[in-house]
């Protein structure tokens, strides 16, 4: 009866992101009640495996106690603190002083934000104020790739270059351009790594040639995976090639970490893969493992010289209620303690295995591509392995793939091309990760039988 009763008051109430209202209106919300380590539990007591962290966050995995008493100390001893009129807290200034010490490089300055698309919204204030006050402003355009995300805010989600985001809401901006991704499987370029290297090299080159040369150009954004364009992970070397020829340009290289940072791909910060120093990193997700909302943006000490330096005595005219929330910070170093304490080598190993296992349903009918590093993957089906055919649209893979998912008591993200991601929480046993792969064969070959699939094999 109570669960009868929420799903009623979320029908009329509650706005969902993302979401079909009518649809959503008509299926009614499933609701979760408990978690603990990398299990949820719904309302009707349906266990599952989370293999997507809710929504690539919960990298420690629920119900973690030291994370939970961190809260709560912090709570009672002072709930919230200003980070305005010269104020601030010690969780903050802590977490602060701890995260610039473990970014690349001289990344040694921390703004704090509540999620990612604020981080991503700062980081464009941050930039036009350093190319202000270099005495560069007609350097004000800014360059994405195709099938990135950079957050649904207003300008963030102008970055984004997911058709959703943009349709009814009159972005992008004219100053906020494409090149197209890396996408690996489906590359014009073809499927060598030095190619498709030397294709986006080129492509932003032209952009840059088109918009009126470096002189226009402010700065350059990259997920070092894009996340919700696919999984779609760029062949190595690529993070380093577009930093270095930004840098080459003197344009700002962004490396929009909100998804992969804190152990995601296997170090805190997957830029460490490829020993690169971003002018500005974006992270929110795993830097409070989603117990509490906070972003960060890391910049650079260039940067952040020349803004201080611009402004002089005068206020930066940035800034958030939330910024550096105590309570957020004192979560982000109890999380952080979970990172160093074992939880990153964790998610190393589980992340081999994970990878290891879904390879192994290459063999697979549907499967096309298998792809990923770490604990983020995916696999994308198809219904013709040699042309590459994406699964038909009429089928609403995401729906069917989900919900098939759900019942084999398996949370993934099913994007609606037919992709299938990953994300599971760092703490997964070998036995849960092993779960997730046998789950997801069992949603494969149940969808292998569906008439209009098998309809379209070939």
């Amino acid at each position: 009866m109570l669960a009868n009763s929420l799903v009623e008051l979320d029908r009329a109430h509650l706005i969902h992101p993302v979401a079909s209202w009518r649809g959503h209106e008509a299926a009614g919300v499933r609701l979760l009640a408990s978690g603990k380590g990398a299990r949820v539990r719904d309302a009707q007591g349906h266990e599952l495996i989370d293999g997507f962290a809710g929504l690539w966050c919960v990298n420690a995995g629920y119900g973690q106690d030291s994370v939970v008493e961190a809260a709560t100390q912090q709570m009672r001893e002072l709930a919230y603190a200003t980070g305005y009129f010269g104020l601030g807290s010690e969780p903050a200034v802590r977490l602060a002083a701890r995260l610039a010490e473990a970014a690349p490089g001289d990344l040694d300055h921390v703004y704090f934000t509540l999620g990612g698309s604020d981080a991503v919204d700062s980081t464009v204030r941050f930039i036009r104020y350093y190319w202000n006050a270099r005495g560069m402003p007609g350097k004000d355009q800014f360059i994405s790739l195709e099938q990135g995300y950079h957050g649904s805010s207003t300008v963030g989600a102008g970055l984004t270059a997911i058709p959703s985001f943009h349709a009814g809401f009159g972005v992008p901006y004219d100053w906020q351009h494409k090149i197209p991704s890396h996408y690996s499987y489906r590359n014009p370029a073809g499927s060598d790594d030095a190619a498709i290297i030397e294709a986006s090299r080129a492509q932003l080159l032209a952009k840059v040639a088109e918009l009126g040369g470096p002189e226009r150009v402010a700065a350059f954004y990259a997920e070092p995976i894009q996340g919700s364009g696919g999984v779609l992970v760029p062949p190595k070397g690529w993070m380093r090639a577009m930093r270095d020829l930004c840098a080459e340009l003197d344009i700002l290289f962004v490396a929009d970490e909100v998804i992969t940072a804190f152990g995601r791909t296997g170090p805190l910060f997957a830029c460490e893969e490829e020993g690169i120093v971003p002018d500005l990193i974006t992270a929110a997700k795993g830097l409070t493992s989603g117990y509490v909302p906070m972003g960060a943006v890391f910049m650079s000490d260039r940067v952040y010289q020349v803004i201080a330096d611009g402004a002089g005595a005068a206020a930066v005219g940035h800034g958030y209620t939330y910024s550096a929330h105590p309570v957020s910070a004192a979560v982000g170093l109890a999380v952080l303690d979970l990172y160093e304490g074992g939880l990153l080598e964790n998610g190393r190993r589980m992340g081999a295995r994970l990878m290891e296992g879904l390879r192994g349903l290459g063999d697979h009918p549907l499967v096309g591509d298998v792809r990923g590093r770490g604990m983020l993957a995916a696999i994308e089906l198809v219904t013709d392995k040699a042309a590459k055919t994406p699964l038909p649209a009429a089928s609403q893979p995401a729906t069917r793939i989900f919900d098939r998912a759900w019942d084999q008591g398996l949370v993934i993200r099913a994007f609606g091309w037919g992709v299938i991601g990953y994300a599971p929480p760092l703490c997964c046993t070998e036995e849960e990760i092993d779960l997730i792969v046998a789950r997801t064969r069992k949603v494969l070959d149940l969808t292998l039988e569906d008439p209009d699939i098998r309809a379209a094999l070939r």
